[in-house]
């Protein structure tokens, strides 16, 4: 296997949104329960790519799908927030080996995010965290949303590298093998923590991906230089 650029789904598995956002909420709605508003939120979030990607919708930018899944939650919530909040999603910390796995990864393998979060989101994201992407790849380029396969294609495109020679990194075992469909490699880092206490889902690799890792160091230490 020749991995000449790894890309990387980000919530979830670069970045640590439920407290990152929970954080954000709580600082702005008090007296909200922040981490069960920032759960909520985040729950909107498919169903509102589901009507893009099922052609019921144009595309339309994460950024604009946040925001109107805010308001969504904020009325269930019986508040009003304000659209300042939606910068929240820029603002997500990174797990602590991210960076360091990531600057590591970097010395070998173009990396880059191939997120369902926009250019921008993702560029300010990036500054906020310190993740040394070498490009910014993903929905915006594709004008569509993961797990369609234009997705993971688009970024093997714009790299001019063929699928196999791209690595898709996920702590979601749904995305993996959606990349894998499209022809690319796989590498697994769990994040035993994406959902707080009681986390069932994605715990353990789910098929015989490519490169199983404890986290982003260990990723780098699996791959050959």
């Amino acid at each position: 296997m020749t991995v000449k650029a790894l890309i990387f789904d980000v919530f979830g598995t670069c970045v640590d949104w439920r407290t990152s956002v929970a954080r954000e909420v709580a600082a702005v709605l008090p007296g909200v329960d922040a981490t069960a508003f920032a759960v909520a939120w985040r729950a909107e979030y498919d169903p509102a790519m589901a009507r893009i990607r099922e052609g019921g919708r144009g595309y339309v930018a994460l950024d604009e799908l946040h925001l109107e899944n805010l308001h969504r939650v904020a009325a269930r919530f019986g508040v009003t927030a304000p659209d300042s909040l939606n910068a929240a999603w820029e603002r997500l910390d990174p797990w602590p080996d991210v960076v360091a796995g990531l600057t590591a990864l970097k010395r070998s393998r173009i990396v880059a995010p191939c997120s369902n979060g926009s250019i921008a989101l993702m560029t300010r994201l990036a500054r906020h965290a310190g993740l040394p992407w070498d490009c910014i790849l993903g929905a915006d380029i594709a004008r569509d949303y993961k797990p369609k396969p234009q997705v993971y294609l688009a970024a093997c495109a714009a790299l001019r590298l063929a699928p196999a020679e791209v690595m898709m990194v996920a702590a979601h075992n749904d995305d993996l093998f959606a990349a894998r469909a499209a022809g690319l490699a796989t590498g697994f880092v769990p994040r035993p923590a994406e959902h707080g206490p009681g986390q069932t889902l994605d715990l353990a690799p789910e098929a015989g991906w490519d490169v199983i890792a404890r986290d982003f160091s260990d990723l780098a230490a699996r791959l050959p230089a």
